[in-house]
């Protein structure tokens, strides 16, 4: 019976044309739920959640404090999971803030249900993780600090994530009426189980 590591050797492997259209449809589908979240004013937490807050405080673009508030975690991205990862990492949080900007000219939102909205965002933004995570790249993001921190001080970086967004979702509550914040929530809810229950490495072979 051959070992895991021979079987993860065998694993088909993705093309960069693959690559190039699993990131696409991955900044498309990000940027459609983040037009919904900043449509509806509503919060998330995570680095879109920190650049939201952010943008809402000093009145900047969305769009341009998100990549800015990405462009740290680089390096650390780069440190622990690679050049490749990094690159791909920066091309795509590059993109998702082009397009992010762009798609307001594009597509004009009118009225959305709150809860609808809020869970239409978090499929959407599952989805794009999901397709940005399978191509080997990301949306750039906190979750890389807590791993470094983890691996420094033992603090578990589940916790360290979980904590931040307490924060972030805290911080929302002091600008946000509760109606919003409560949707808000939802939205992040919804976006977490999806990839709790797709983000999976025994249901996907390709590396």
């Amino acid at each position: 019976m051959p070992d895991r590591a021979e079987h993860l050797s065998d694993r088909p492997r993705h093309s960069a044309i693959d690559d190039a259209q699993g990131i696409a449809f991955g900044v498309a589908m990000a940027a459609l739920g983040m037009h919904i979240l900043t449509h509806m004013g509503f919060v998330t937490g995570q680095t879109t959640g920190l650049a939201v807050l952010i943008a809402h405080v000093t009145g900047l673009p969305f769009p341009a404090v998100y990549f800015t508030v990405t462009l740290p975690f680089l390096g650390l991205a780069w440190r622990r999971m690679g050049a490749r990862f990094a690159l791909k990492t920066l091309v795509t949080t590059a993109a998702l803030s082009g397009l992010v900007a762009i798609l307001p000219h594009w597509i004009e939102l009118g009225r959305i249900e709150p809860a609808v909205a809020a869970v239409l965002f978090g499929l959407l933004f599952g989805i794009a993780a999901l397709a940005a995570i399978r191509h080997g790249g990301s949306f750039g993001g906190l979750s890389v600090l807590w791993i470094e921190l983890q691996d420094r001080t033992g603090f578990p970086a589940g916790h360290a994530q979980l904590l931040s967004d307490v924060v972030i979702f805290g911080l929302a509550a002091l600008a946000l009426p509760i109606d919003t914040l409560a949707q808000s929530f939802l939205g992040a809810a919804v976006f977490s189980l999806f990839l709790a229950a797709n983000h999976r490495r025994d249901r996907y072979v390709a590396a």
